[in-house]
């Protein structure tokens, strides 16, 4: 295979000689975390990130796309302070005297939601304490939006990934069917909803920390300076998946006056999909990116690439968002779908056992036994090009990280069980004889709970030339209002 960004490994080569994670290209920066997981689903990263806020002594900081003050923040039993986010805020900070809570969202977004319920009222309330900092961020050019979902406290301890403290995102593993304990602060029940986050403690945290300081500056809210000397941050309850691992950071960040463009999670996505040897498996809430459809269709045209499974909703949210990404996914999968004459791609979309589509708002891509990489980037030219995102990457090749690929392997196939409803350790021993994820997933799918393949739905003219035409997902700041006669889904594909 000619012209790839990253070399390609042979079978018998060492994995430390090729090297993926590339700082100034594909990453910010690469830290070291004393201690990182892996949080699937908001039922565990709620009671993690209440228990974690719990410990804060001098920060947090909550940058979001959205936060709804109307939620309740974790459903264990016996958590101290109120249920509900807003009130829990407000606790903390009188509960903790040395304690500033900042928190960013996305301005568009916030004016959309200002009204919804008590949110005003809670507003105001944060407003007036001197020391709960709220801030809408407007530092991102016209079309595009502040995506980052990051919570650092203490420059200790982060979460980062595809989690929003809002509503609808709250779900178990088990994602059962007709949940009573899945419903909207005004009670009315929601869908099934698949989700991921990682914690990340020590320097990365600091890293992170960094990162959000600068987002707070850049919308206006002032310099900050680190916090130092928090150290042993981890909730006591929540499960330690790495120790000592390096992690890397990738950004998405637009062009505009005084900030230089930043791509380094596209560069990522394109170096792990290029260098893949045996299975590429992604979760994403669209699957709509000219670039990424590029670059799995080089693999699929190999004789030996590697299979390719992606975890999509079986439709997008909203009203407008099907229009644009799912009459997306529909030309690129069938574009793909012609070149994969070994028959090595497949998308599912997961259910519940009453058939229910669960909607999957993960972004998830894991390479081999090799590379974990999550965030807040969908595969989709908004995560790419125009929207600001934070993801981070574990590679188990790199020297240090040698323990990392065996657990890798296990979140992986721990997520195809939950899709299919099955034992993880029956997908593991399954995939090991195999060799194959997809072999796999054929043999263990099925009706109710389960996983179910994708099917190119007809498409009406508009639609097509929606799709076509990238009207609703454009590539970048500059392409917003471009001629149409210079975009397109196919420039490449054709």
């Amino acid at each position: 295979m000619k012209d790839l960004p990253y070399p390609v490994s042979d079978e018998k080569a060492d994995d430390a000689q090729s090297v993926i994670v590339r700082p100034g290209m594909n990453c910010w920066r690469v830290e070291q975390a004393t201690k990182a997981a892996v949080i699937v689903d908001a039922e565990d990263y709620f009671n993690a990130a209440r228990a974690a806020m719990l410990g804060a002594k001098h920060r947090i900081m909550l940058i979001g796309w959205d936060f709804d003050a109307r939620i309740r923040l974790g459903s264990e039993s016996g958590q101290e302070g109120p249920e509900k986010l807003g009130d829990f805020i407000s606790w903390l900070v009188e509960r903790q005297p040395g304690l500033d809570i900042y928190l960013l969202r996305w301005d568009i977004g916030a004016l959309r939601t200002l009204f919804r319920g008590t949110t005003i009222f809670t507003l105001l309330k944060w407003m007036a304490h001197k020391r709960i900092h709220t801030l809408l961020d407007s530092a991102h050019p016209l079309g595009s939006s502040h995506h980052q979902k990051i919570v650092v406290i203490d420059d200790c301890l982060a979460f980062c990934g595809g989690i929003d403290m809002t509503g609808d995102r709250w779900d178990s593993r088990e994602h059962r069917h007709d949940d009573v304990r899945r419903k909207k602060p005004n009670s009315k029940p929601y869908g099934p909803w698949h989700d991921a986050i990682t914690a990340l403690e020590g320097p990365i945290a600091s890293a992170l920390g960094e990162l959000t300081r600068e987002r707070w500056r850049r919308a206006g809210g002032g310099k900050l300076k680190p916090v130092e000397g928090a150290t042993d941050c981890w909730p006591v309850k929540l499960p330690c998946h790495f120790t000592d691992v390096d992690v890397a950071i990738s950004r998405s960040n637009p062009s505009m006056p005084d900030v230089p463009t930043v791509r380094e999670v596209e560069e990522m996505f394109l170096g792990l999909i290029a260098g893949a040897r045996r299975h590429i498996y992604a979760e994403s809430q669209y699957f709509a990116s000219r670039r990424i459809a590029e670059a799995i269709g080089r693999r699929l045209a190999e004789s030996d690439g590697p299979e390719i499974v992606v975890i999509n909703p079986f439709t997008s949210n909203g009203w407008l968002e099907p229009i644009a990404m799912d009459t997306a996914r529909a030309r690129l999968y069938e574009a793909l779908r012609r070149l994969d004459r070994h028959h090595r791609l497949r998308l599912y979309h997961p259910y519940t056992d009453g058939g229910e589509p669960i909607y999957v708002h993960a972004k998830i891509l894991i390479v081999d036994d090799r590379v974990l990489h999550l965030g807040s980037s969908n595969m989709n030219n908004r995560s790419l090009r125009l929207d600001t995102e934070c993801d981070v990457t574990i590679d188990a090749g790199r020297p240090g990280n040698g323990g990392a690929g065996a657990v890798i392997r296990t979140i992986r196939d721990g997520l195809i069980a939950e899709h299919l409803g099955a034992d993880p350790a029956e997908v593991t021993l399954r995939i090991e004889a195999s060799g194959s994820i997809v072999a796999t997933i054929e043999a263990m799918r099925g009706e109710g709970r389960s996983l179910r393949p994708y099917e190119v739905p007809d498409l009406g003219d508009v639609e097509r030339w929606l799709a076509d035409n990238e009207v609703l997902d454009p590539e970048g700041p500059d392409e917003m209002f471009e001629g149409f006669t210079k975009g397109g889904l196919f420039r490449h594909l054709r």
